[in-house]
């Protein structure tokens, strides 16, 4: 069995205004989705809430790069810091956003990890939209949220692409995306860049559980993975609480089979789960199914015989292929993909790197919160106001 830790990120930095006068809402996600006891159903330790600076684009223009960046930037190095602590006892970490910006500080927490285990960390990257856009492709940028797989990936302006100097955070063949639209703005430039997409047709017709061991193959050289999903994967008809609702989306059922398929094996290292807004959804009937959803998809992170968590040690391999396609082809079939050379992994705190599995040595304290050193206060509930919208450059 595997302790859940619930982390709060209420961060809404990397979304447009929805209004002249008015403010993204997924802040208020956490919130909601703890008023229908998401905590006690999981029996999650609660590991508190990172709350986010505040929200104001001010003078912002197209041109001027990633509206809040320097904010972002912040929070994503505080986040990494409570989601390291978290992974270092032991624990699984759920993180609830907040908007896709979030996925910086995971991604940042994990290019840690890697370092210290000497691997590379890979991505599953649940989503409706492929957040691929960065100055390569677009005219300008402006929300971080339209454009954290670019970020994670090393695309973009370095004080968000390269914190701490490291770039990118996890490199195109490690990451997977699964549940975008057919037709996605940038599907040519993630096919171009070598990074796996399995759109919602493929996944509809291969079904969610076989995507999601068709997932663990493809990162099958990484010593473990992280899991985004944003709530936008759902088809607007049975999730319109988002701040881009798109046709063509999944269905509850799916989400639910797609995520207990991903987080039923040891090498998942935690799960990250955004863009609900709770202003969409004024009587809580989506925060309800959500939670639903989530409880069934973790439950073999919990069931009594659920494997401790445990990082593959490195395949050693002459050639470090950086960013490149090198062992992957573009069509998503697993080919001898290059891993990061080294010697024996290092044991870190919490995690069993043998091959063999031994049991994770970190302990958990019931009802007590991870302290870091972001610099930004911790409380025990997120905080935002009034609705949000697209994940579009702010304009």
């Amino acid at each position: 069995m595997r302790r859940i830790a619930v982390l709060d990120a209420p961060t809404n930095l990397g979304l447009r205004p929805p209004t002249s006068t008015s403010v993204p809402g997924c802040g208020k996600a956490p919130g909601a989705l703890r008023d229908h006891g998401l905590l006690a159903r999981l029996g999650a330790r609660d590991a508190g809430c990172l709350t986010a600076p505040r929200y104001d684009p001010g003078d912002w223009r197209p041109g001027d790069g990633v509206c809040h960046a320097r904010e972002i930037s912040g929070y994503s190095t505080g986040l990494a810091d409570r989601i390291g602590a978290i992974i270092d006892r032991g624990e699984f970490p759920l993180v609830l956003g907040g908007d896709c910006s979030v996925l910086l500080g995971s991604a940042l927490a994990m290019h840690r990890l890697g370092e210290a285990v000497g691997g590379r960390i890979g991505l599953v990257f649940v989503d409706g939209h492929s957040d691929f856009r960065h100055p390569g492709n677009a005219s300008y940028v402006g929300a971080a949220a339209g454009e954290d797989l670019a970020l994670v990936t090393g695309r973009g302006q370095a004080d968000l692409a390269a914190i701490e100097g490291r770039r990118p955070y996890f490199r195109d063949i490690d990451v997977v995306v699964i549940g975008i639209r057919a037709q996605d703005e940038y599907r040519l430039d993630l096919q171009a860049a070598g990074i796996t997409t399995r759109p919602v047709p493929a996944l509809r017709a291969e079904g969610a559980a076989r995507s999601a061991q068709w997932a663990h193959e493809q990162l099958a050289d990484c010593a473990g993975y992280w899991v985004h999903i944003d709530v936008d994967v759902l088809d607007p008809a049975v999730m319109p609480a988002v701040d881009a609702p798109d046709p063509g989306g999944i269905a509850f059922a799916e989400l639910e089979i797609l995520l207990a398929g991903l987080v039923d094996t040891p090498h998942c290292l935690g799960v990250e789960l955004t863009v609900f807004d709770p202003d969409y959804d004024p009587d809580g009937a989506y925060a309800a199914e959500i939670v639903n959803t989530i409880v069934a998809g973790l439950a073999p992170v919990v069931a009594p015989d659920a494997v401790p968590p445990r990082l593959l040690p490195p395949k050693p391999h002459p050639t470090d292929p950086g960013s490149s396609t090198f062992g992957r082809n573009v069509s998503g079939a697993s080919v001898s993909g290059a891993a990061v050379s080294g010697a024996a992994v290092p044991r870190l705190s919490g995690f069993d790197t043998s091959a063999s599995g031994a049991s994770a040595s970190g302990s958990s304290v019931p009802g007590t919160s991870d302290s870091g050193s972001s610099g930004f206060g911790t409380s025990d509930s997120g905080s935002a106001d009034a609705p949000g919208r697209a994940e579009e450059p702010v304009a």
